[in-house]
């Protein structure tokens, strides 16, 4: 551990003294780290597509439409932008301040530290870095042990494509974030658990370091049936993808549960049956297109879930668990009690509670009496209804008539409120996720009034000036517009 200890602290000295030099700030040098990155993902799609699968499971469609795919838009788009994105921001000025001008500029934190997740351990890492360094800054990020074969990945071929002296990668679990969180950072950004997110915070605050967290939570699907009846097939369809086809439910911004009027229920339920077998074979474990659980501790805390008799009896499909294969098979409840631990924790996990109303207005009820979830979606065609999500429930988005689409919008912001994160990115919202706004004003010399007051009367003779500048201007325009009256 005290080896440990010495390869931060050295890291981290290089990373400051190659900021302190200037370097980063160049937008060529930025433009090159992020076409280096482009060029990694390129160059080794299929070790990253055999690292997830060995990792998690997963099919190389879903690795390359969740991580690798992913990971090339954003690299383009930040080449594409960031020119634009860097060009300070002209302030418009009362007319007060005259002849004063105002602009914004985007500088660098300095030294971010990047922690990112087993989920996604690929986009989840590359994101936010392609964001840090296009802002300008240096980066250590530290990938999740709980990916291994991904994380191995990151920290043996970045070097080999990025600036070393500017971009590092450290391995390792929990006690190696302990060592780096010891240490002051000038930004921090994390992608976890709400639970790990405090001590995230705790740490940060120890140095009022600047955090982004982007956490989870419950993330509801509202089922208005009767405005959306004759689209149900497609529903359905997204509903079946947007919570077993990412990840196998391991997403922040999965379909937590479903939210239905009771008399539709048996139809969704119905449908949701052949749909499932239909994407994922008739034995699920087999298909090769299912992800796996990544731990025997989550399959432990999935098993927990669900051995409540209170949930064991609501479980309409599915509901088998084969601990030493990391396996889960997709599972329908019907009416788990809202007091339960599985509809009072992220799920995280291929299980699906519905929870029936008597009238779909009262689902927003429910929404508001748990934590501000990452994302809401609605399948509806009710203006009313849409109405009352947005002005009545409080969420990181909102999403009609589809799910997790949010999340690949370059042109959004992604993140979340309250106990789902703080802070976004994405796009543009990446770079200033990682850039400090700074303000800076220009004032003039060319009109000023004769002190002949106290010195504790500036003041007073400051806004006189510009009094008098304001009225100045006042009687100008007034002459203009008499001019263009004759």
């Amino acid at each position: 551990m005290e080896a440990m200890k010495e390869t931060v602290e050295e890291s981290l000295s290089e990373m400051r003294d190659t900021f302190a030099s200037g370097r980063t700030r160049s937008l060529k040098w930025r433009k090159r780290q992020i076409a280096a990155i482009y060029e990694m993902v390129k160059d080794n799609e299929d070790k990253l597509c055999s690292v997830l699968f060995q990792d998690l499971g997963k099919h190389s469609t879903e690795a390359f439409r969740d991580e690798i795919g992913h990971v090339l838009r954003s690299a383009t788009v930040a080449i594409n932008c960031l020119d634009k994105w860097a060009v300070p921001k002209k302030s418009n000025l009362p007319l007060l301040f005259f002849p004063a001008k105002g602009k914004v500029i985007s500088e660098p934190y300095g030294t971010v530290l990047v922690l990112s997740s087993w989920n996604f351990p690929i986009s989840l890492s590359l994101d936010p870095l392609i964001g840090a360094i296009a802002a300008g800054n240096t980066v250590l990020l530290k990938s999740s042990e709980l990916s291994p074969n991904a994380s191995a990945f990151l920290a043996k071929t970045i070097p080999a494509y990025l600036d070393n002296k500017a971009i590092k990668v450290i391995e390792g679990g929990p006690d190696v974030a302990t060592i780096l969180l010891q240490h002051q950072w000038d930004k921090i950004f994390f992608t976890g658990s709400p639970k790990i997110g405090r001590i995230i915070m705790a740490a940060a605050a120890q140095h009022l370091t600047p955090v982004t967290l982007e956490l989870g939570g419950k993330c509801p699907t509202i089922v208005d049936y009767p405005t959306i009846s004759k689209n149900i097939k497609s529903v359905v369809k997204r509903i079946t993808g947007g919570k077993w086809g990412s990840c196998s439910g391991q997403a922040c911004i999965s379909v937590d549960y479903v939210l239905i009027e009771k008399s539709f229920a048996s139809t969704l339920i119905d449908m949701l049956k052949p749909l499932i077998r239909s994407f994922f074979g008739e034995n699920p474990k087999e298909s090769g297109c299912l992800s796996r659980i990544v731990s025997k501790q989550h399959v432990q805390r999935l098993s927990r879930l669900l051995n409540d008799p209170r949930v064991q009896a609501s479980i309409v499909y599915g509901g088998s668990i084969d601990e030493d294969n990391l396996y889960v098979e997709p599972t329908i409840l019907l009416d788990p009690p809202l007091d339960s631990e599985i509809m009072n924790e992220e799920i995280f996990g291929p299980i699906l509670p519905i929870i029936t109303v008597r009238d779909i207005q009262d689902s927003i009820g429910i929404i508001k009496s748990k934590a501000k979830p990452l994302a809401i979606y609605a399948f509806t065609n009710d203006e009313n209804l849409k109405t009352r999500i947005l002005s009545e429930t409080s969420s990181g988005s909102v999403t009609f008539n589809d799910v997790m689409i949010q999340y690949m919008c370059d042109a959004l912001p992604f993140g979340g409120v309250g106990e789902s994160g703080i802070g976004r990115y994405h796009g543009k919202y990446s770079f200033d996720c990682f850039s400090h706004e700074k303000a800076i004003m220009e004032g003039s010399l060319a009109m000023d009034l004769e002190a002949r007051y106290p010195p504790w009367n500036s003041f007073k003779l400051s806004f006189i000036r510009l009094a008098f500048s304001e009225a100045y201007f006042k009687l100008l325009f007034l002459m203009l517009g008499l001019k263009r009256s004759k």
